[in-house]
């Protein structure tokens, strides 16, 4: 099992870099692209990506989506998402989580640090970062997923209890969360953290959220943004009723709740390419049953619509 682990991992990572040298692929005229690179305190510069609409008038005050990725991943890997948001009007940008991404994984337990670097990257998006003039500073949404839906709820006032951890991976050893805790051990300081809000976001949605079962009814009694919450029926990755389901459970108000039957945890991502495919076959191979190109077009269209109405001009 643990080989197995190890063997995921790095094909996990093989695919996300691979996608980071690839993407972006812009083909649509009316959406642009940079690259971010913003400093973070005494850290390491953080990178990223912003996506926008390339023709709407100057001086247009623009609703703002930032994007947290998964364990291991990097700014690239919801691009799809994010090309969908600027195609409809959004400014969508993202990070890649320092100390959790494709070439690091140094941090990768370190979840504190994940909601108070998207805060980081929503200041600079809202101060100096590309396009930053034409952000609506009063219209941030926040989208996530898996390790980045945990981040995205946090960032939204969700606080969690990680003292929950240990008796979940003691009744749960071979879940996906538990080896790489037990591969990799946060610091003990990690259980006293104190969590960083931003409640400057005003909505979030949350794709199979990590680390569900940490928050409880009173973990998310706090969160008042409307939620957008998804997870696959068949996630081999984050079990049900552990993570996405735990989430809806305990929020203050009932979610927008979405169950995709047939899914697997890595179909919240695009479809791979063939070279991606054959680099990373466990991230990439076809799910039984769904239609993985498919499904992306109508969940890409949903988080528009969600956030497109929650978003709204007052």
């Amino acid at each position: 099992m643990k080989n197995l682990f190890h063997f995921a991992r790095c094909a996990t990572l093989a695919a996300l870099a691979a996608v980071l040298v690839t993407a972006p692929s812009l083909a649509q005229s009316t959406v642009g692209f940079a690259r971010l690179s913003f400093p973070d305190g005494a850290g390491p510069a953080v990178e990223g990506g912003v996506w926008y609409p390339s023709d709407t008038p100057p001086g247009t005050a623009l609703p703002l989506v930032v994007i947290s990725h998964g364990n291991g991943g990097s700014y690239a890997g919801h691009r799809a998402t994010a090309e969908a948001l600027a195609r409809a009007g959004f400014i969508a940008a993202a990070l890649t989580h320092t100390g959790d991404n494709w070439r690091d994984q140094s941090r990768a337990t370190d979840v504190a640090e994940r909601p108070r670097q998207l805060k980081v990257l929503i200041d600079h998006m809202v101060t100096t970062g590309a396009g930053s003039s034409r952000v609506d500073p009063d219209r941030i949404g926040a989208f996530g997923f898996s390790s980045g839906g945990f981040t995205v709820l946090v960032a939204a006032g969700g606080t969690p209890d990680l003292r929950r951890v240990g008796a979940h991976c003691r009744e749960h050893p071979a879940f996906y969360d538990c080896r790489l805790i037990g591969e990799r051990p946060p610091s003990p300081e990690t259980l006293g953290t104190v969590w960083v809000h931003d409640d400057r976001i005003r909505a979030v949605v949350a794709a199979a959220p990590a680390l569900g079962y940490t928050f409880g009814t009173d973990g998310l009694a706090e969160v008042s943004a409307p939620i957008q919450l998804w997870r696959a029926e068949a996630d081999r990755v984050l079990p049900h009723p552990f993570y996405a389901r735990a989430v809806h459970d305990a929020l203050p108000s009932p979610p927008e709740y979405h169950v995709v039957p047939a899914a697997g945890h890595f179909d919240f991502m695009p479809p791979c390419s063939p070279e991606l495919a054959q680099a990373a076959p466990l991230i990439c191979q076809p799910t039984p049953g769904l239609d993985r190109a498919a499904f992306q077009t109508d969940f890409n269209a949903r988080v528009v619509d969600f956030f497109g109405r929650t978003l709204a001009k007052e």
